[in-house]
């Protein structure tokens, strides 16, 4: 790690980490929440949203099937650059599908192919952070690498849910989400500029010889290597549980906050929701992230974690406080919603941490970075496939209390989660 530097430090890691994972996280947190308020605004049930919004993002349990490809040809810095071509463009058409009779059917099989595509930039990112930066900078920027992928959550369903709230009432609900999706192409078209300006190159070392029949040897290497890892279905098990209840809860927060009140929900308007997360949320959940790095770089991520997995999972009690009283103020909701996102700010740094330390390291540390993520997903992508489901059987009060008792496991796991490497003390 750390070669090539001095290509490297002809622009610092800060000004590529920050864009990189903002980019990162647009696609994950567009499919898994704002498509879900937008086909609500556009008269889709629950449970068609959560099930099929869930599904497509199984791309990013899949991702380590290709992993290997993006090992064996071209660089990382193309595949991150295609990739947010491919993603601008398919927004763009995301966007010219909305009017359509079947707008849902068209609407989601694009987004099923920005899923396909995120999933892939995220390989190629990932790859870039760890093989590029030493030990310690990854320590050192990890709380910036997940406020700016969580930033994407802020500004994506905060600040354009609430301007597509504000042209709702202009420009009706339809006109109003296609110049949102537009929105989204255009951001994407400049990311992949600037990231083909500034990301560091990397040697081309066996790229180009590369040849497709080495691909199913390398990824049965992949896959065989990363199950012989010391204590590997522990932290399997971990980093599944860790997330369980957020799959429930990120699928039906937004729903729950835009549901009329004789369904149980807030009766919120889109720019409400909006408003919440990009204004209350925002600054709570950057400064949860950014103090988690420094709270694991003092005290060490073995002695951290379950302070950790204690903010990341208890301030889901805010919803099912919010479903009990329902009140009718944005304020409580606002104050809710800060609790709850610094301390997803929070622990989600850990699990991150875990991963690229505890998992990843080895000779094949970007794929198995990758192969991590995409199992994490699933912890993520299972619940929120039934959450639709068992939130309109249950009605929103209960189902927040499930919530809360799906925490339980991710508790259990992380307090006998094994640590397979030594923590290496901080250079300063």
């Amino acid at each position: 790690m750390g070669n090539n530097s001095s290509e490297i430090r002809s622009v610092k890691p800060i000004f590529w980490i920050s864009t990189l994972y903002f980019a990162m996280g647009i696609p994950f947190v567009t499919i898994n929440a704002v498509s879900g308020i937008m086909y609500k605004d556009m008269g889709i049930s629950d449970s068609k949203i959560t099930f099929w919004t869930a599904l497509i993002m199984f791309s990013w349990t899949l991702k380590p099937l290709w992993s290997p490809f993006l090992e064996i040809y071209k660089t990382k810095k193309f595949f991150v650059v295609a990739t947010q071509f491919a993603i601008g463009i398919l927004f763009a058409l995301i966007a010219l599908s909305l009017p359509m009779p079947d707008f849902f059917k068209y609407s989601i099989a694009l987004f099923a192919v920005v899923a396909f595509c995120g999933a892939t930039h995220d390989i190629a990112a990932d790859g870039t952070y760890i093989n590029f930066l030493t030990n310690k900078e990854q320590a050192k920027y990890i709380g910036w690498q997940g406020a700016f992928y969580n930033l994407a959550k802020i500004i994506s369903s905060g600040v354009l849910v609430y301007f597509a709230g504000v042209l709702e009432k202009t420009k009706g609900v339809t006109n109003a989400w296609m110049i949102i999706m537009g929105i989204y192409g255009l951001l994407f078209f400049a990311l992949a500029v600037y990231h083909y300006a500034v990301l560091p190159k990397e040697n081309k070392q066996g790229k180009e010889t590369g040849k497709a029949g080495n691909v199913r040897k390398e990824l049965l290497e992949v896959i065989t290597s990363f199950f012989k890892k010391k204590n590997i279905m522990w932290a399997v098990l971990f980093i599944i549980l860790y997330r369980f209840a957020e799959g429930f809860a990120i699928k039906i927060a937004p729903l729950f906050f835009k549901a009329p009140r004789t369904s149980g929900g807030l009766g919120l308007s889109t720019s409400d929701i909006g408003l919440i997360y990009g204004t209350y949320g925002s600054a709570a959940f950057i400064l949860g992230s950014v103090l988690a790095g420094y709270f694991i770089a003092a005290r060490g991520l073995k002695k951290s974690l379950i302070w950790l997995c204690s903010a990341f999972n208890i301030p889901f009690a805010v919803y099912a406080l919010l479903a009990y009283f329902q009140p009718a103020e944005l304020l409580p909701v606002g104050i809710a919603v800060v609790v709850e996102y610094f301390g997803y700010g929070f622990g989600f740094v850990g699990l991150m941490l875990y991963i690229m330390q505890q998992i990843a390291p080895g000779e094949h540390k970007t794929a198995h970075y990758a192969f991590a993520t995409g199992i994490m997903n699933l912890g993520v992508m299972i619940p929120g496939m039934f959450s639709g489901m068992i939130s309109d059987w249950i009605g929103y009060k209960m189902f927040f209390i499930w919530v809360l008792i799906a925490t339980i496991p991710a508790f259990i796991v992380t307090l006998f989660v094994p640590f397979s490497y030594s923590e290496k003390p901080k250079e300063h």
